[in-house]
């Protein structure tokens, strides 16, 4: 069957890069109820996004587990390095040149932000011209770059601890929950990537850490997301409850 060749978009470059650069990941789930969070939120007269308040969770958490902050990276030799805050890489789809695409946006010191902030800050990249945002027209940019050059970047950027920080965050947040469909396991360069479902009309919704096994185990994963549970429910939930109407 004769068929054409399509040559490769700026963003499907960005996405073969990433899937040579992600980590050994493994994911775990906890089903978490956060259905005074809907309550909560329905009251108030500016409704923060559900991305900004369970990356806001993540990252209070990480305050507490510096562990949650490290990378695995390889210069000068294999070692981890810890950031004294977190940022998270969240995922945006834009459209760009006809085409659907996925960028990451870095914001930085996550758990020092209002909620009402870091929904302002997720609403803006969704919306902004692309050459507005930052970290937008830096990968856009990188995608030009002959493959070799790119991969060499990347490459880079990933393994020197202080850059690392910079240019990629420390966690991920990544979501289709409100298209109606969820991903099981997400792939990242980052030491954990958190994701989450549709939230069902009780409030139950399945939580998911994919994380960087030569970083993270298991068993600390499982005891974050019930601490990540606590902080939606804790300051986050009293942060909405002070934005009533």
């Amino acid at each position: 069957m004769r068929g054409r060749f399509v040559p490769l978009s700026l963003g499907r470059r960005l996405v073969v890069d990433l899937t040579r650069l992600h980590v050994p990941s493994v994911p775990v789930q906890r089903v978490m109820n956060v259905a005074p969070l809907m309550a909560a939120r329905a009251a108030a007269k500016n409704k923060p996004s559900w991305p900004a308040m369970f990356a806001k969770a993540y990252a209070l958490v990480a305050e507490e587990e510096p562990i949650l902050r490290r990378a695995y990276v390889k210069l000068p030799s294999p070692r981890l390095y810890e950031y004294p805050t977190s940022s998270v890489s969240l995922v945006v789809e834009r459209e760009y040149q006809g085409e659907m695409i996925v960028l990451t946006l870095i914001i930085f010191d996550v758990a020092g932000k209002p909620l009402l902030s870091l929904t302002e800050t997720v609403r803006n990249a969704k919306t902004a011209p692309l050459d507005e945002i930052r970290t937008f027209r830096r990968m856009l940019d990188l995608a030009r770059w002959p493959t070799p050059i790119r991969r060499a970047i990347w490459w880079l950027g990933l393994n020197i601890g202080r850059q690392r920080g910079n240019y990629f965050g420390t966690f991920g947040l990544t979501v289709y929950s409100g298209l109606g469909a969820e991903s099981l396991h997400p792939i990242s360069p980052l030491t954990g990537v958190l994701n989450y479902g549709v939230i069902a009309a009780d409030g139950d919704v399945a939580v998911r850490i994919m994380y960087d096994h030569r970083v993270l185990d298991g068993s600390v994963v499982a005891r974050v997301l019930g601490k990540i549970e606590e902080k939606l429910k804790g300051p986050i939930l009293d942060e909405l409850n002070g934005l009533a109407g």
